[in-house]
């Protein structure tokens, strides 16, 4: 049913059906645009060829003695030119030289002797075209001879009908010749035009319907053209639109995994939880400081649970700003990756006093994120961990209204085929068995504080850079603060 009514309006509106008016069309425009002046032509070719044999008659009465030219001769010579009366004008003298018995009143005046435009032409002809043929035209031209000029009267109606025959032949022939090309233009377009506009739009329409089938997508045909530019352009975005989908698929499955474990992985931290508290009061030192760092690392650790799923549901809680000392963030990061027992060695740069207006916990995910994603990459080396070579550093420090974090590591770097995706859940894992998770948080976190994340190209290893500006605050609600304080 969905294709009998998609193909209803294709031939009323389709492009097939504009493209065969819009041919038709201009074959009549072009036909129109070859017989007007060509009617003008066959006008003015037909009243020299009058005056042309009112010439010879005109050199023949001329020559004969005066009034020794019988009357049936005159009238056999009038006839032969179609004219009513011939008039010779030499120097002062207007002679005539043959006429009919009662000389008709003109309707119409040519004077061959001019030069007329195509404009005045093409209006002269039509005027005797549409005329009747009942009146009178007075043509002169110039004399034989010497004479000044000829004149010659003759009926529109021979005239007419002749431009009648020469109109039915002209369109005739101009109608065979344009249809014939129109119709060339018209298959010719439709094979080159209309076909794969079709085919494509077929093609759009089908992957719109099930944008998971792989097999909807626009098998791109390898011409050069434009189509062929924009079949290619479309197959590219339809297999990235499909590789994205798959994507979200996976991510809804992990979600929905996810939230089946969350409760109980909630209950056991909880249990965790309590223990820690517990061991925080222990009167042994090393086990009082200890258990302080656990309960905190459990108290996120549950948190994270409870926001497990607003990954998977498109949305990360709203940052609740606030100033944040980096250095006391970054060394809770270092003992979270717990590189004590590691061979990779741990270094920051840090100005001193350096704070930022963040989300103190969204921002330790997003170092450790980072963090982490260098341990693995430097503990992941074919000849293991060399603690003179692998490094990871952290450098902080404000510029203006921005504060900017570097994390960096002297591991192999990011390979080229993760770099278009980075960023992308599933997509820009660099490493094997990754999910691509990391980044993906991160990055969201990062643009939630309106700042920005990115890989800084041509250093050793990888080097992420994360700029995280302050918020505006009122101007005036800051000097309230500063004058109560």
């Amino acid at each position: 049913m969905a294709q009998d009514q998609t193909a209803a309006p294709r031939s009323k509106r389709g492009l097939s059906a504009k493209l065969l008016r819009l041919t038709s069309l201009f074959v009549l425009l072009a036909v129109v645009a070859v017989y007007v002046p060509a009617l003008a032509s066959f006008y003015e070719r037909w009243l020299a060829d009058r005056l042309g044999r009112a010439h010879s008659v005109a050199l023949v009465l001329d020559a004969a003695p005066q009034n020794m030219v019988p009357e049936t001769l005159s009238r056999r010579l009038l006839d032969s030119v179609g004219a009513k009366l011939i008039v010779l004008k030499t120097g002062e003298e207007r002679r005539l030289l043959a006429s009919s018995d009662t000389p008709p009143m003109v309707s119409r005046e040519v004077d061959l002797r001019e030069d007329p435009s195509m404009v005045s032409s093409i209006g002269n002809a039509f005027g005797v075209l549409f005329s009747g043929g009942k009146g009178v035209i007075r043509l002169v031209g110039d004399a034989p001879m010497g004479g000044e000029f000829v004149e010659v009267v003759i009926d529109e109606a021979p005239l007419r009908a002749a431009m009648f025959r020469f109109s039915r032949t002209m369109l005739g022939m101009s109608l065979v010749v344009a249809a014939i090309g129109g119709l060339l233009v018209y298959l010719l377009l439709d094979r080159m035009i209309v076909r794969p506009v079709r085919n494509l739009t077929d093609k759009m329409v089908a992957f719109g319907r099930d944008p998971e089938n792989a097999d909807a997508i626009v098998v791109p045909s390898g011409s050069d053209d434009e189509i062929g530019i924009a079949e290619t352009e479309l197959a590219a975005m339809q297999r990235e639109l499909h590789d994205q989908l798959q994507s979200k698929g996976h991510l809804a499955a992990l979600g929905l995994a996810v939230a089946k474990i969350n409760h109980d992985l909630r209950n056991l931290l909880a249990s965790a939880q309590l223990a820690s508290e517990r061991l925080a009061a222990s009167q042994d030192p090393f086990v009082s400081r200890l258990s302080s760092k656990l309960v905190t690392t459990l108290e996120r650790a549950v948190a994270y649970c409870a926001t497990t799923l607003s990954y998977g549901a498109a949305k990360e809680p709203a940052p609740q700003r606030r100033q944040v000392e980096i250095a006391g963030l970054v060394r809770d990061v270092r003992e979270a990756l717990d590189l004590d027992e590691s061979a990779v060695r741990w270094s920051e740069a840090i100005e001193r006093g350096l704070t930022v207006d963040a989300d103190p916990d969204q921002l330790f995910r997003v170092l450790l994120n980072l963090g982490r994603n260098a341990k693995q990459a430097l503990e992941s080396r074919i000849d293991g961990p060399d603690p003179e070579r692998d490094q990871i550093r952290v450098v902080g420090r404000r510029e203006g209204a921005i504060v900017v974090l570097e994390i960096s590591d002297t591991g192999p770097g990011v390979p080229d085929e993760a770099k278009d995706h980075l960023f992308a859940a599933f997509q820009g894992s660099t490493r094997s068995g990754g999910t691509g998770l990391g980044l993906a948080i991160a990055s969201e976190l990062v643009r939630a504080h309106g700042g920005e994340i990115r890989l800084i190209e041509g250093t050793i290893g990888a080097t992420f850079r994360i700029t995280l500006p302050d918020r505006v605050i009122d101007l005036r609600a800051r000097a309230a603060e500063r004058s109560r304080a």
